[in-house]
């Protein structure tokens, strides 16, 4: 995902979970062992020693008697893991590895091969020729390509859902991490590697899914309601060509659905490995930077003048940084603060309910906005990122300018923004212009109860217990190139993440192993009730 904040992976196999005392004659008392095999450590399960009753000391018998009980059965342990994987999981995992052992860095990896690479599957799976598109990039970016692939459903009147997810991922230097970046590691619990999280995992469970559908439907005899179309891409971390957008510009015809899902939505776990919310994401904040520049006739520095560019720009940003954007409220964020109030409780629950009422209550919004994350999803933000003045050390600075990064709420405009910009610098001798890619500004699409209800029901089965909130993600991803063509985009829920975001974007990015079988499962569930279900009325 482009520039967004992590949020929340699932409950893995890497949690801990105490156990509760042994009984008998004898206290137990629990003695964990961390052995070393084949060069990696490995977790034995803690292993009950008997306590003397008088001593309340380890009997020495017992210790050495339990530790050889505890090597004995390491072995034992990683096989009945091994088994208790099924093996549509085991298939998938040799899909998921191939597709992270896959360099598609932006500047030596190739989304092409892995494109190509996923377009093998589906033809072994029974796709025609005519089911697969492959795409190159451009001829200054060849290799940025990537496949849309089309499972027909049995109603050529019902419009279709595509499932997208990038093929691209982040820079990552060997040296930088403890494992290698493209290798696929499974250990404790976590499969670690570069895009493991971000966005390879929607990418492996999107064409798993068409893969298990089309085995699982008969010739000339479609499984489901709906046509489902899947779209692999590149460009979506920042690449100089933007597989979506060329898409959205070029094929809409490829791509046009009713609705599509893609990433964007993060579930929350708190550090202790509980989960606290599942995310359903509608609605993204889009990214812009625009320049702020001031402009002098400069001068000998040995004869200073009252009107100085630097000066004039600085004080124009201290006055952008004390501006604070007005609140404002989509059906998403409302429904999303709603909830969040009864959950959180007391003042800032109440402060939550206060600022719904009247989103221009200033007491409420200083108590909510105390949270960085809950200000950003309030309002516009623009903040200075970078500065440049100046030609020589001895002479007044002619020209001087800041680069001003905004993520504004879906719906405001670049000009209403520019404006808003403007008016906060205090000084009309600043000039503020867009710059670099002017990214489409749409609506948040609607929560509409045909997509947001069966996500809802299947997480009770799925994850019972976790609430899930409709959320609008305050960083940007290729839904918005799909939303601002009509094509409703929706951040699907499943994935949580741990309070250190899980490596995306950084060192020794990780997902858990339970955690990606689980939003598989919840994830196939829902993309079959979607394609399955008549049109609303």
């Amino acid at each position: 995902m482009t520039k967004s904040k992590p949020s929340a992976p699932a409950c893995g196999r890497g949690e801990r979970r105490a156990s509760g005392p042994g009984e008998g004659v004898h206290k137990l008392r629990s003695v964990k062992t961390t052995l070393t095999r084949a060069g990696q450590a490995t977790k034995v399960a803690s292993a009950p020693v008997a306590v003397s009753p008088l001593s309340r000391k380890p009997e020495r018998g017992s210790v050495f008697a339990a530790l050889l009980l505890a090597l004995l059965a390491t072995p034992v342990a990683a096989a009945a893991a091994a088994a208790a994987e099924r093996p549509d999981q085991t298939a998938f995992k040799a899909l998921y590895k191939e597709l992270v052992e896959t360099n598609t860095t932006v500047s030596s990896g190739s989304c092409n091969l892995a494109a190509e690479r996923m377009a093998a599957r589906l033809k072994a799976a029974g796709y025609a020729d005519a089911d697969i598109r492959l795409f190159k990039g451009p001829d200054e970016r060849p290799l940025d390509g990537g496949l849309v692939a089309t499972l027909a459903g049995s109603d050529p009147k019902a419009r279709a859902i595509l499932l997208l997810s990038h093929l691209d991922v982040v820079e990552a230097k060997r040296a930088d991490w403890e494992r290698d970046p493209f290798a696929f590691i499974e250990e404790d619990g976590w499969f670690y590697g570069r895009g493991a999280s971000d966005d390879k995992a929607h990418g492996a469970i999107f064409t798993d899914t068409m893969l298990r559908l089309k085995q699982a439907g008969k010739p000339q005899k479609p499984l489901l309601r709906r046509t489902l179309k899947l779209a692999l891409t590149c460009g979506e971390e920042g690449g100089p060509f933007n597989g979506a957008e060329w898409l959205a510009k070029n094929h809409k015809d490829w791509i046009d659905a009713a609705f599509a899902l893609n990433e964007g939505s993060v579930g929350i776990r708190d550090a202790g490995g509980k989960r606290i919310s599942l995310g359903f994401q509608a609605g993204e904040k889009v990214y812009q930077d625009f320049v702020v520049e001031a402009r002098n006739p400069g001068g000998h520095s040995s004869r200073p003048r009252p009107d100085n560019a630097i000066y004039a720009l600085t004080a124009g940003l201290t006055r952008l940084g004390q501006f604070e954007f007005p609140g404002q409220f989509s059906d998403t964020t409302r429904a999303y603060f709603t909830k969040t109030a009864e959950i959180v409780g007391g003042e800032t629950g109440d402060a939550m309910r206060r600022l719904i009422a009247n989103p221009q209550d200033l007491a409420a919004n200083a108590i909510v906005s105390r949270d960085p994350s809950w200000h950003s999803m309030l309002r516009t933000t623009c903040v200075a990122t970078r500065l440049e003045a100046g030609h020589a050390n001895n002479a007044l600075a002619q020209r001087a300018t800041a680069n001003v990064n905004c993520r504004m709420f879906p719906g405001d405009g670049i000009d209403k923004v520019r404006g808003q910009i403007a008016a906060a610098l205090g000084d009309t001798t600043l000039t503020v212009t867009p710059i670099g890619e002017i990214s489409p500004t749409p609506p948040p699409p609607p929560l509409s109860a045909e997509v947001y209800g069966p996500a809802v029901k299947l997480a009770a089965k799925h994850f019972p217990g976790v609430p899930m909130l409709p959320a609008m993600t305050t960083g940007a991803t290729d839904g918005r190139y799909l939303n601002a063509l009509g094509i409703p985009t929706y951040g699907v829920p499943g994935r949580f993440s741990d309070p250190d975001g899980n490596g995306v974007h950084g060192l020794n990015e990780r997902k858990s192993v339970a955690g990606i079988y689980a939003e598989r499962d919840y994830l196939f569930d829902l993309i079959t009730t979607y394609a399955s279900a008549k049109d609303a009325k």
